[in-house]
């Protein structure tokens, strides 16, 4: 049983009540997040799909396969929360739109994400995963669009990855830019591996 952390655990228990978009939402909120004092990696990643709000479990999907296939690790170091935390831009599904799922709700980042972060104090790496978390994570650090963020990944090592989002809408883009397969991954799942063994 990992170690039990009052301070976090208040914060978390306000996260999973927290109703501060339940009047735009078109559905209950169900706040995601996985996160411990004790993780390595962190997946900064854009907000719950449709699946996650249904099962309550993040990237519990053909999303998440490719994702774990990407890091190189399985569903039991995925979800183990001392290993890898998973903290969205927006911790609800926000509902989906005209070409896919819409934007992260603004409302977690502003208010949860600076009570959250400081208890990641052992976090190495963290994997931008998307436009969305790019630009909040980054800021004026990000290039003009994504592809140039992501394919500027060495600017940001060894703390720091853009990465596309691995869903499967994503395919083309992962077809017209096949560095991302030949480089990034393999540095990925190294540098995945070490943080795993330090432990």
């Amino acid at each position: 049983m990992p170690p039990y952390f009052p301070e976090l655990s208040d914060v978390l228990n306000d996260v999973r009540a927290c109703r501060r978009c339940a009047d735009v939402l078109t559905h209950a909120p169900r706040p995601i997040v996985q996160i411990h004092p004790q993780a390595r990696l962190l997946i900064a990643s854009q907000a719950p799909g449709r699946r996650a709000h249904a099962s309550g479990v993040p990237f519990l999907d053909p999303s998440g396969e490719r994702l774990r296939a990407w890091l190189g690790i399985g569903p039991e170091a995925f979800y183990d929360p001392t290993k890898v935390a998973i903290l969205p831009t927006g911790f609800c599904y926000p509902g989906t739109g005209a070409s896919g799922d819409l934007p992260p709700r603004p409302e977690c980042r502003a208010h949860w994400h600076t009570q959250l972060l400081p208890h990641l104090a052992r976090t190495a790496l963290t994997l931008l995963i998307g436009q969305y978390a790019q630009a909040a994570h980054l800021g004026s650090r990000a290039k003009a669009n994504l592809t140039q963020t992501v394919a500027a990944w060495r600017d940001y090592a060894p703390d720091i990855l853009p990465m596309p989002h691995p869903s499967p809408r994503n395919r083309i883009w992962l077809r017209q830019n096949p560095w991302f397969e030949h480089e990034v991954i393999p540095y990925l799942q190294a540098r995945v591996r070490t943080l795993l063994d330090e432990e």
